[in-house]
Order: C-alpha cells, then sequence, then structure tokens
C-alpha cells in the first residue's frame, strides 16, 4: 500500500497561529495547575471560578500586552526594555486588582483585608505576566534571527547564481567572435556551403546555451553531444588537423556536471595544442567513474607548458614579445565554477603527462537526474529559422 509523503509544517509557518496555541497551552495549564492547587487545599469547586475569571483576566491583559509589545520590540533597546518596564507592572497591578476584588466578593467578609489579598495576588499575577512576557519577547527575537539567517542564505545564493551566471557567460562571447569571423571568412571567399553549415550549427549551439539555465547542471550525455556539435564548428575552421577521441566509460552517461563545463577546456587545447601546430593535435575527453566520484580527463598532443613560449595556458593570456595582446577565459574560469558548485567536494589539477602534451583532470561527486533534458544535438534546425 502506497504511504503518502509526511512533510511535517514548522510550528511557526503560521505565527499567528502559533500565538493562539502558546496562549492556550499556557493560560490553559496554569488555569489547570491553579485549579488543582485549591481543591487539593480544601477549597470547594466553586473555587473554580475564581481561577477561571483570574485565567480570563491574564489572558486579555496579555492580548493587550503583545499589541504594545510588536510595537516596541523593533524599537531602540532604551525605548524597549524601558517601556517594558513600566507597563508590565501596571498590567499586574490591573490584574491583581480585579483577581481581589472577585476574591472579596466570592469570599465576602473572611477576615483578611483587601491589601492583604492584593498583595498576594499581586506576587502571582506578576511572576506570570513577567513569564509570559519573557517568552514573548525570546520567541520572537528567535523568530527576527530565524528570518535574517534565511534572508542572508537566500542573498548568499543570489550571489552565487549570479557569479555561476557571470563564469557562464564568459564563454559565450570568446566562442562567437571565433566562429562569426570564421563564418565571415568564408562568407568573403564564397563559400556559401561552408558557411552555412556553420551558420546552422553556431545557431543550434547557441540554441542550447538559452534553453539551459547558466547555473543548471546536464548530464555527461548531454554535454558530451553538445560538445560534439562545437566541435564540428571548429573542424569546418582546422579540418583534419584536429582530430578528437571520446572515451566515455559505461554507465556515466547519466552522470550531472555544470552545463558547458568541457567546453573552454576543449576550446583551450584548440588554441594552444591545435592551432599553433601545422600537423594539428589530438584532443581525448575521458569519463570514467573512480569510487563515488565522476572523473573528467580532456587531454591533447600538443606542446604542453613550454618553459618560456608564446602563450600560457593556465591564464588564458596571450603575449607577443613581451607585450600582453589578448586574453582569453582561461582556466581559471573553470576552476572558479567548480568551486562555487561544489565547494571543496572537487579536484582539479593540470598535468603534463609523460608522453608529452598537456591535460585537465576534474573530480565531482556522481549524482543522477531522474528526468534528462533535451540535448543540443537533438536540435539541428537550419540557421535563421524561426
Amino acid at each position: 500500500m502506497a504511504v503518502l509523503p509526511f512533510r511535517p509544517i514548522p510550528f511557526f509557518a503560521n505565527k499567528n497561529r502559533a500565538f493562539w496555541r502558546l496562549q492556550a497551552a499556557g493560560w490553559g495549564g496554569a488555569m489547570l495547575l491553579r485549579g488543582a492547587s485549591g481543591l487539593a487545599n480544601g477549597q470547594p469547586l466553586s473555587y473554580l471560578v475564581l481561577v477561571l475569571i483570574s485565567t480570563i483576566t491574564g489572558l486579555s491583559l496579555t492580548l493587550i500586552l503583545s499589541v504594545i509589545y510588536r510595537q516596541l520590540i523593533n524599537r531602540r533597546p532604551l525605548i524597549t526594555w524601558g517601556l517594558t518596564v513600566l507597563v508590565m507592572p501596571m498590567a499586574a497591578f490591573l490584574n491583581a486588582f480585579v483577581d481581589t476584588w472577585v476574591a472579596g466578593l466570592y469570599a465576602g467578609d473572611s477576615g483578611s483585608g483587601f491589601a492583604q489579598r492584593f498583595i498576594g495576588l499581586f506576587y502571582i499575577d506578576a511572576t506570570l505576566l513577567l513569564a509570559w512576557s519573557a517568552l514573548y519577547y525570546m520567541i520572537n527575537f528567535f523568530l527576527q534571527i530565524e528570518e535574517q539567517n534565511d534572508q542572508l542564505i537566500q542573498l548568499e545564493n543570489q550571489a552565487t547564481q549570479a557569479q555561476l551566471a557571470m563564469l557562464r557567460y564568459q564563454l559565450n562571447p570568446h566562442f562567437l567572435f571565433n566562429t562569426l569571423n570564421s563564418i565571415s571568412t568564408l562568407v568573403l571567399l564564397k563559400q556559401t556551403e561552408p558557411a552555412n553549415a556553420m551558420l546552422s550549427r553556431l545557431s543550434s549551439f547557441l540554441r542550447y546555451t538559452l534553453v539551459n539555465e547558466p547555473t543548471g547542471r546536464v548530464t555527461v550525455a548531454q554535454e558530451i553531444d553538445t560538445l560534439k556539435l562545437y566541435l564540428e564548428i571548429e573542424r569546418m575552421r582546422f579540418e583534419e588537423r584536429l582530430r578528437t577521441r571520446f572515451q566515455i566509460e559505461s554507465g556515466t552517461e547519466s552522470g550531472l556536471l555544470p552545463s558547458l563545463l568541457l567546453q573552454p577546456l576543449v576550446e583551450n587545447a584548440i588554441k594552444y595544442a591545435v592551432s599553433p601546430q601545422e600537423s594539428g593535435a589530438e584532443i581525448t575527453i575521458a569519463v570514467q567513474l573512480v569510487g563515488p566520484n565522476l572523473r573528467i580527463t580532456v587531454s591533447d598532443t600538443g606542446p604542453g607548458l613550454q618553459s618560456g613560449g608564446p602563450n600560457n595556458r593556465l591564464t588564458g593570456v596571450t603575449f607577443d614579445g613581451g607585450e600582453q595582446v589578448s586574453t582569453g577565459v582561461g582556466l581559471a574560469n573553470i576552476r572558479d565554477r567548480l568551486a562555487q558548485a561544489y565547494g571543496e567536494e572537487h579536484r582539479f589539477e593540470t598535468m603534463e603527462p609523460a608522453e608529452g602534451g598537456f591535460a585537465v583532470l576534474i573530480e565531482i561527486p556522481f549524482e543522477r537526474r531522474d528526468t534528462p533534458l533535451p540535448t543540443a544535438a537533438a536540435d539541428k534546425r537550419p540557421a535563421l529559422a524561426g
């Protein structure tokens, strides 16, 4: 038999309802305690009428105090506590006066004077109202702190999402300018069909980036499909100089990772391994499971980190004759995105394999999604289509 999921509702989710519940529980408990104490001391059942009237009086006065305290709680401490010290004894005095008057009507001429009864009842009523006032301020201060913490967490999440979006949006212009420049060159050379094909693939790639949120995550299969679409665009620029190899371990396709995480890594490999070599280079993308983690490796057969070379792969800054001439996104962008998404639960390393070249290794927690999103490769409508 299916069991409906039980989701407990926080007690203070509805503050008005929580207030009345606490009022009923508090004053009901006080009435039972005073009534039981009176009966245990030999008082008749009619004594319960006095207890009921006293409880109603105290409840009514605390309703008035709640309105006053609500206006005082957000004022300066001097005003809040100063007026509270004045108002609370006045309420206790009024409560004790009513209780003494009703007790006098009930007891008649019992030999004890009004003042004597008043002092005894004032002590009891002042204790109850003092405890009620303390609980009122404690609970409301606690709720205010909780609300401030929730707002702070919400602001931190918004800041994190904004930073992730900023990091993701840094990738698109860098790639877009290169592709548009290539399309422009093909148009100038009157190579219409390659230019239209590149424009069509660019349209599909950009459509994918618009569908997926910058702070969202996609499956490995979706990321690989998008990466292949990107490589098709770049292969039209570099032709046989750009060689790729995919090693995707079975079972990793459903793993989640930040959207467009691999594209800048491959772009970095194209810029520093394929582009400067006449023979080009081979780029390998490997994905495998290592314990509870998803390991992703992007490597190339380029020159690696050549000491004193013309470029710096780690920062994405290109130099010419000692002068900085262009700035790319670089691997620091990926490192920042991983830090924002996973905190310390990730691994990011760059290395030069023994066989040469350059490699980037990423490890993140392996997670799955039940309902996959549409892939970019499935959407290849012609360019300029509606």
